[in-house]
């Protein structure tokens, strides 16, 4: 089981954000990652902008109180938002559960939003403008191994109680009636190395972070 990436992002939530839009209104406020245990360096160079174009996706249609996850072949993004304008994302592989990613989604926000109680509100948010409390680097390593979240257990009635939706593609996420192959075509955040990689990746089905 592994954890590849956790952050909390500023989802602006834009309501007059149109179709066609390049730019997506989400940015990171902090973020860790761990791609080396499961991808090589060629394939990290890659992966890493089209898990982050999904990380982007599912943060910013996640509303206040709503959990969701994300799934796709091996991996699940894992998003929940408590408050207007802000969203903590769970990336991690299919065997992790999700019981215990949205555990600790709630933690982390907790943890943000004592640190950070404005940082719905900023008007400007900036990249990594945010640094968390303790190193998340440190919550991937200590939280690969699902056992040591049972001290956080507590939060399970609350999560018993709880939907997450669950989507199979990014484009139900989005839900602007647009395919992905349209939707990176346009997007100005990834190369043309990382989308060449996702058609290769889709045409051979193999086992990558692509939607």
């Amino acid at each position: 089981m592994k954890i590849l990436y956790i952050g909390v992002l500023r989802n602006g939530l834009n309501p007059n954000r149109q179709q066609g839009d390049k730019k997506s209104d989400t940015v990171v406020l902090c973020g860790a990652k761990d791609l080396e245990k499961t991808f090589n360096w060629a394939q990290r160079s890659r992966v890493e902008p089209l898990m982050m174009f999904n990380v982007h996706g599912i943060a910013e249609t996640t509303k206040p109180g709503q959990r969701q996850n994300l799934e796709h072949q091996k991996f699940v993004f894992h998003a929940y938002s408590r408050t207007q304008g802000l969203a903590s994302v769970i990336v991690t592989d299919d065997e992790y559960p999700s019981l215990v990613a949205h555990q600790l989604l709630s933690k982390i926000m907790d943890e943000f939003l004592t640190k950070y109680p404005r940082a719905a509100t900023d008007p400007s948010p900036t990249e990594n403008s945010c640094p968390f409390p303790s190193p998340l680097e440190e919550w991937i390593k200590k939280y690969d191994n699902p056992e040591n979240a049972d001290s956080i257990m507590k939060i399970q009635q609350e999560l018993d109680s709880t939907k997450i939706v669950l989507h199979k593609t990014i484009e139900s996420v989005l839900a602007r009636g647009e395919t992905l192959d349209q939707l990176l075509k346009r997007s100005e955040d990834l190369s043309a190395s990382s989308k060449g990689f996702y058609q290769q990746s889709r045409a051979q089905n193999s086992c990558c972070i692509v939607m």
